[in-house]
């Protein structure tokens, strides 16, 4: 069986800092490990990470899209200027459609 693995540094310093802060430079009366808040520090700090981690994947993922749809189509694919309009029209809307996504995703994720 493995030894439960110690909090990284980052997590111990801010753990000591609100023990210190809560019970002094003596850390009179604190029963509580250091090692277990900063467990629960390091498990804030993943969490904050992961999202991070997403927000920047979706980013990725819009600005390619987005590269997509501003590329202009073949010269010689597209020769009627109503076959055009129609085209930028599809293209105008999946363009809103994706922004409007990504702001209300990242509405959620700045509530939360």
């Amino acid at each position: 069986m493995n030894a439960p693995s110690q909090p990284d540094k980052a997590a111990q310093i801010v753990a000591e800092e609100i023990l210190r802060t809560i019970y002094g430079d003596d850390f009179k009366g604190c029963t509580v490990t250091l090692d277990s808040i900063a467990t629960i520090i390091e498990a804030g700090f993943k969490r904050q990470q992961g999202q991070e981690r997403e927000l920047l994947e979706l980013y990725e993922k819009l600005v390619e899209a987005l590269d997509l749809l501003s590329t202009p189509p073949d010269g010689g694919k597209v020769t009627d200027p109503n076959e055009l309009r129609t085209l930028l029209s599809q293209r105008l809307d999946a363009i809103h459609a994706l922004t409007t996504k990504t702001i209300a995703t990242t509405a959620r994720v700045n509530k939360a």
